[in-house]
């Protein structure tokens, strides 16, 4: 795993042509995949200055503070970025459920 600084991370980040960059929760303990999000230059720049995980939602289109109503919130322990730029994992500690639905992940249904 290689660290890299904060200003070199955002310099490596590659939004969309909508300004957005989608990323992956996935629980830092279990290795449990949550869901999948996006986010915009304002939301990743919330999320790295908090330790709160702040995404942007598309059909709103406003920044979604993750468990902001809710209560089930997620704790940013650590951020990568993959090797092209455009997709980011984000390891979390998540505190209830990270699906709207209620269930604990996204990725409730399997075939």
């Amino acid at each position: 795993m290689q660290k890299i600084s904060a200003e070199e991370f955002f310099k490596t980040v590659h939004f969309n042509a909508d300004g957005l960059i989608p990323i992956i929760a996935q629980q830092f303990d279990s290795g449990e995949v949550l869901m999948l999000a996006w986010a915009n230059e304002e939301a990743l720049t919330e999320t790295v200055q908090t330790g709160r995980m702040c995404y942007f939602s598309r059909s709103r289109q406003q920044l979604w503070r993750k468990g902001e109503t809710s209560g089930h919130t997620q704790k940013l322990i650590e951020l990568r970025i993959d090797c092209d730029g455009d997709t980011l994992l984000a390891l979390i500690d998540q505190t209830g459920a990270a699906c709207h639905t209620g269930n604990h992940s996204c990725f409730y249904r399997n075939l």
